[in-house]
């Protein structure tokens, strides 16, 4: 009894130390893996992807056939895309993109009471904010596109339905951000776990790189005007999260002396005018990030940040940055949870 006790241990320490091995042999052929980089264009502006595949496998030609069947489906700037066909009333089917894109802006535009909208297509391109040129509405006019912004709509077995058939849907605010998603869905699929997804300035990033280092993410720093060299403000860390800052300092027309964000108000249907430069979301997924920073520079900074007192386990309202000018002076709030984040 006693001796096949002994080998029975002997044997028990030699397959510990058998899988201590393997694990010491894994983790160094993880750390041993190169990183996959992948650049393009889409949607108007440019992709990075980054990952650790011990395939190595190549997603070039995935990555880009994705991007491309988003922007036939929910891209303003492409003219065959069904978003313009369905803003043209030229149908009122909706792909499987469409149909998420529209039921996560109803969810959000109900969630901020009507700071997101996604029925803001014909105020944005009034303002010069879209592929049409800049009108820049008159009162009457701008009644007019108010009116067709607020009217009513649905979704009925996969089909849109407009109460005003003038009106157009803009998804500029959200769709980076579920393109993102997508991408992190397909990388998922083929068992790549850590990655890091950029789409335009919408990030996720899942896993960890081989040395078990979170993946670092420069916020950046509210610029003097459009063309200024980008500079970093803060870095924070992603833990399996996204993160999305919206912002007023790139994307503006100047008139008079008078600057005209790119962000419209719904209710008003005019560019905001607060002193919130940009506002910084960290959430699970990229298209809840992008929706929420967009809300929060709709608001401005005192309702912002009421919203997130008011809401405090809501989506969107946990980690949080906001940098906004006080008299000339950059100044920041943020959340506790987000100050967990920053490296």
């Amino acid at each position: 009894m006693t001796k096949r006790n002994n080998l029975s241990v002997r044997h028990h320490r030699a397959g510990r130390f058998f899988i201590a091995v393997l694990l010491i042999a894994a983790c160094s052929c993880q750390q041993n893996i190169k990183p996959i980089q992948l650049y393009g264009e889409a949607q108007g502006t440019y992709y990075s992807v980054q990952y650790y595949d011990a395939l190595q496998r190549d997603l070039q030609p995935q990555v880009d056939s994705l991007l491309h069947a988003f922007d036939l489906s929910a891209s303003l700037w492409v003219e065959q895309s069904l978003l313009r066909q369905l803003n043209a009333n030229l149908t009122d089917s909706l792909d499987p993109v469409l149909d998420s894109l529209l039921r996560y802006s109803l969810y959000i535009y109900e969630y901020t009471g009507g700071a997101f909208d996604c029925r803001v297509g014909r105020l944005v391109q009034a303002w010069g904010f879209s592929f049409r040129q800049r009108q820049e509405p008159d009162p009457r006019t701008l009644d007019t596109m108010l009116f067709a912004a607020h009217g009513d709509i649905a979704i009925c077995q996969g089909r849109l339905l407009k109460q005003n058939s003038s009106t157009e849907l803009d998804f500029n605010a959200i769709a980076q951000g579920y393109a993102v998603d997508l991408l992190a869905a397909m990388l998922d699929s083929l068992d790549i776990h850590d990655y890091l997804i950029d789409v335009g300035g919408e990030v996720i990033g899942r896993g960890a790189k081989p040395d078990g280092t979170p993946w670092r993410v420069g916020i950046e720093r509210p610029s003097v005007d459009s063309v200024s060299a980008p500079e970093v403000q803060t870095a924070i860390a992603l833990h399996n999260a996204s993160v999305v800052t919206s912002g007023s300092y790139r994307k503006y027309y100047e008139r008079d002396g008078v600057r005209y964000s790119h962000t419209i108000n719904p209710v008003t249907g005019r560019p905001v005018e607060h002193t919130l430069l940009s506002a910084s979301v960290v959430e699970s997924s990229a298209w809840l990030a992008d929706a929420m920073a967009t809300a929060y520079m709709v608001m401005g900074l005192d309702s912002a940040r009421a919203f997130i007192a008011a809401h405090p386990d809501g989506p969107g309202t946990d980690a949080v940055m906001f940098i906004y000018d006080d008299h000339g002076a950059l100044c920041t709030y943020t959340t506790p949870a987000f100050d967990k984040l920053i490296q």
